[in-house]
């Protein structure tokens, strides 16, 4: 029972992690998280660079240029680092 307890909270403090990283990734490439939200999508054990295992979470997340497209990305954080990342590319609009 601990143990789930510590699953739940761990995961809703990874998830807000991820939205904060999301959020610098698309103002990085002047996009807007969509929904200001991200999903889950994946959980596996991984090993940090110390040989220890940790979780590694993959989080979906939507991002827009002009607010009328929606480019799908992804994060993938390794205990509460960010080990990769993908924003496809896109066109960005005439200013």
């Amino acid at each position: 029972m601990v143990v789930l307890a510590w699953y739940w909270f761990d995961s809703l403090a990874k998830r807000e992690r991820a939205v904060l990283l999301g959020r610098e990734l698309a103002a990085r490439f002047q996009l807007q998280l969509l929904d200001e939200t991200v999903a889950c999508t994946k959980v596996w054990v991984g090993r940090n660079p110390r040989g220890h295992a940790q979780l590694l979470r993959t989080y979906a997340f939507d991002v827009s240029a002009d607010g009328a497209d929606r480019l799908p990305c992804h994060l993938v954080l390794l205990g509460n680092h960010l080990q990769t990342w993908h924003i496809p590319p896109y066109l960005q609009p005439i200013q």
